[in-house]
């Protein structure tokens, strides 16, 4: 089984979560990152995507910033891998 950036991606916002102090115990690719799942505010999920830029040297727009607390773990790791820059692919 390959694996592909997406779920690179994914073992990465699970890290990050941990290092947060964030409990993943009911967290899988289906849980919202807002108030309807993983339940982050928006300092978690400002910290997450400031994260996730740097580790993948992307950036987020602030409308995109926006949209976080509503994707769930799958949509968001599929959101970011296309952006992912090629040379870290």
């Amino acid at each position: 089984m390959t694996t592909t950036q997406s779920d690179q991606i994914r073992a990465f916002v699970f890290e990050s979560l941990t290092a947060m102090n964030l409990s993943v115990d009911d967290i899988d690719d289906d849980t919202a990152l807002g108030p309807a799942g993983a339940d982050l505010d928006s300092l978690a999920l400002a910290e997450l995507a400031v994260r996730v830029e740097d580790r993948y040297g992307l950036k987020f727009t602030d409308d995109e910033s926006e949209l976080l607390a509503g994707f769930t773990v799958r949509e968001f790791c599929d959101f970011v891998a296309p952006r992912v820059q090629p040379a870290r692919a």
